[in-house]
């Protein structure tokens, strides 16, 4: 048989085929598998330990693996669960203090062509798509859960932010002092080295207001403070129920923000260069420079036509300078040319003693409207935005005030704490009804309850200070917690930018942002993160939620907690990751009842964060 079927043709046929057929097979299978460990290799839960990424916004290179799965329905169909690792990589240690958005090395690096006269180095510059970290963010060696408020704000452990260059450099003025294990704050500033304290109390005499308060019945509410330092005055302005939003670059001062956060003091990383700051017009009733090294008269005084958009009509302006630069000519003839700009911008100085001078902006428009023709500056062209603020360039122009407010001559705002709650004027700008505006006070008033009754088992007194909303609406989330001791930074995404508007003047905080993107802050910065839908809003946008996932993480603190409200599908996904990214301290997961604000079934999902260590990685 077998002579015969090596002989015969036909046979012989018919194995070379079926040899043939083997082969093939054999080849498909062989770059099958060579398929499959490739993906594996490119797209699995093995990574090192601090990498650089390819992917964007339509997914691809997601850093756990999955790209972006598409989440409606998930749970029921297979073909879309992500492949989850059982853990995420961890950056190296050079990384803890790492801000994506704000990293010079990386500026420098990428070769980009910034004007650092206009600080446009101290701005926002954020990594291209392939260079998006894919790794959590590690807290120092040693790193403790940080003390808390109140005592905060005079000390806070050295070995969370190991830096005393400030305390060296500065220890005549007495921002900071090292003490043992830990960095104590005695209140001092570049212009009050006898402290904070003390030079609010001589603001308010110099203005004249009641029983020495700066607040002034409740009348000064917001403050800006640029070039805050270490936010000493900002901490000091909270006695006074004055909320400042204290604001610095992360310059050559090694992380003075850094330390005002960890402190429990409002503050934000921030500069005035080319672009807006991420504030509305109208926002905050006093800017305050303390020997700010600001240049206050480059290209015609653009930095004082930004205070002039966001300071309300009659907001005063307090520019303090050292004793010494009284008798400095160079200084002299500054200060003589910030005050022919101040002039022609039709404000006045209201107060003035020693180093200090006070300004106050014009209630109406009735100074801009006697200015002769081509006066400078011009007033702002009728379509100009002055609310728009992300990535907009600063303009060269003073925003006039609408017919209304010209009339009544002020903002029309109710004191300190009565706007709270009362409708603000420019509900009606945005379109929005009193009853809108009631039922989203009222609604948060009811969820942030029932948040609180779910997490009563894991938190103590003054567990929270630093709190984010993500997604801020109308600011009734803030509002909901004016009993606590705490402050929130509200954030409006850049589609609702004109709702911080409301925020304002409800006498609360915050910045505009886009979450596609990393936030300007410092990580282990926040205590609380609440998220409203904002990963539906990602998602919708084609942003990863995965590039979110580690970016809430890097500015979480250890043992902080993560309350995320949002479609079941979305809920379904997150859950997936939580051990991986270590959020799996504490978990519950609620099904809220519906409410004024609902519009289609939510689940609610609280974790807290895992305090680990570096070297235990």
């Amino acid at each position: 048989m077998e002579s015969r079927a090596r002989s015969d043709p036909k046979t012989k046929h018919t194995a070379s085929r079926g040899n043939l057929t083997s082969v093939v097979l054999i080849g498909l299978l062989v770059c099958l598998g060579l398929i499959c460990i490739h993906s594996a290799w490119s797209s699995g839960p093995v990574l090192p330990s601090v990498a650089f990424r390819g992917g964007g916004r339509d997914g691809s290179g997601s850093a756990f693996g999955g790209g972006y799965a598409e989440v409606d329905g998930l749970a029921e169909d297979q073909e879309w669960n992500p492949r989850v690792p059982r853990s995420i990589p961890v950056c190296d240690l050079q990384y803890s203090e790492l801000i994506p958005c704000l990293d010079r090395n990386l500026s420098s690096q990428l070769r980009l062509k910034l004007n650092y006269d206009l600080m446009e180095h101290y701005e926002r510059h954020c990594p291209p798509p392939e260079r998006r970290f894919n790794c959590l963010i590690p807290p120092p060696i040693g790193y403790k859960v940080p003390i808390r408020w109140p005592a905060s704000r005079d000390e806070v452990w050295k070995v969370n932010i190991p830096h005393t260059h400030l305390a060296k450099e500065k220890s005549d003025q007495h921002w900071m002092e090292v003490r043992g294990n830990k960095i104590n704050f005695p209140g001092g500033g570049t212009h009050f080295h006898e402290g904070a304290d003390k030079y609010i109390i001589a603001l308010a005499r110099m203005l004249k207001f009641p029983s020495d308060r700066l607040s002034n019945g409740g009348n000064i509410r917001n403050v800006l403070d640029v070039g805050c330092g270490v936010a000493s005055f900002g901490a000091y302005l909270l006695s006074h129920n004055i909320m400042a939003m204290s604001l610095a670059p992360n310059d050559v001062h090694q992380n003075q923000i850094q330390f005002a956060l960890e402190r429990g003091i409002p503050a934000t990383l921030g500069v005035l260069g080319t672009r807006r700051l991420p504030y509305p017009s109208r926002s905050f009733e006093l800017a305050h420079c303390s020997r700010c090294r600001i240049d206050w008269n480059q290209r015609d005084g653009i930095l004082l036509l930004e205070l002039d958009r966001v300071l309300r009509p009659g907001g005063y302006f307090v520019y303090s300078s050292p004793e010494a630069y009284a008798i400095d000519e160079e200084n002299r003839r500054i200060r003589s040319v910030m005050y022919d700009i101040l002039k022609r911008m039709c404000w006045n100085v209201v107060s003035k003693k020693d180093q200090t001078v006070i300004w106050a902006k014009p209630l109406n428009n009735q100074c801009y409207l006697m200015k002769a023709p081509r006066s400078q500056p011009p007033l702002c062209n009728s379509e100009d935005d002055p609310d728009a603020s992300w990535n907009v360039l600063m303009k060269p122009c003073i925003t006039p005030y609408s017919a209304r407010m010209h009339a009544q001559k002020g903002s029309g705002l109710e004191p300190w704490p009565k706007r709270l709650t009362a409708p603000p004027p420019r509900l009606e700008e945005l379109g929005v009804t009193f009853s809108e505006y009631r039922n989203d006070t009222d609604a948060w008033h009811y969820r942030v309850n029932e948040y609180w009754k779910e997490m009563q088992t894991v938190i103590g007194r003054n567990s929270f200070r630093n709190v984010m909303d993500m997604r801020s609406n109308f600011g009734g989330f803030s509002s909901a917690l004016k009993d606590k001791d705490v402050w929130v930074m509200n954030v409006a995404s850049v589609e609702e930018y004109k709702k911080l508007n409301i925020i304002y003047d409800r006498g609360l905080i915050g910045t505009v942002h886009d979450w596609c993107e990393s936030f300007s802050t410092y990580p282990r910065t926040y205590d609380l993160l609440h998220s409203w839908r904002v990963f539906s809003d990602i998602k919708q946008r084609n942003c990863s939620m995965e590039d979110l996932f580690i970016e809430m993480d890097r500015i979480l603190r250890p043992h902080g907690i993560i309350i995320i409200r949002d479609k079941p599908q979305i809920i379904n996904y997150i859950r997936k990751f939580l051990t991986a990214l270590r959020w799996d301290d504490w978990v519950s997961e609620v099904d809220p009842r519906v409410d004024a604000l609902t519009s289609g079934k939510e689940r609610v999902l609280i974790a807290r964060k895992k305090l680990w260590d570096y070297g235990l990685r």
